[in-house]
């Protein structure tokens, strides 16, 4: 059983602008077949908007409130809300200017930056 402490996880800031711990990956827990991070933008902060190619992703909001957009739908997003994010699906977050918005971020196959992509 591998058991992770989120106090343990190093943040860093990833390719899309938000800060991540991640909990559990191949080098970090063995996870092959996906990946869990804890993700959050500051107050008014935004994802640069991006796409995985191979990579499907679900966001739970675990604090904040703020707005979701997944191929031009866009939504207001907030405490236990679930997001499913297709692979090739463009997608960004944004947290509202009062509060930071805090959530994870399971992905499967797990994150890859070289299957992160942007608009040139």
């Amino acid at each position: 059983m591998e058991v992770r402490s989120r106090e343990l996880a190093e943040p860093f800031t990833t390719k899309d602008g938000s800060t991540i711990r991640v909990l559990l990956d191949a080098a970090l827990g063995g996870a092959v077949e996906q990946s869990l991070a804890e993700a959050w933008l500051e107050p008014g902060q935004a994802t640069d908007r991006h796409y995985h190619a191979q990579t499907e992703e679900i966001y739970v909001l675990l604090d904040g409130e703020g707005e979701m957009e997944v191929e031009g739908d866009r939504r207001r997003v907030g405490p236990g809300d679930a997001i499913l994010i297709p692979a090739g699906a463009w997608h960004q977050i944004r947290a509202d200017e009062g509060a930071a918005v805090r959530f994870l971020c399971c992905c499967a196959p797990p994150y890859s930056d070289a299957d992160t992509f942007f608009a040139s």
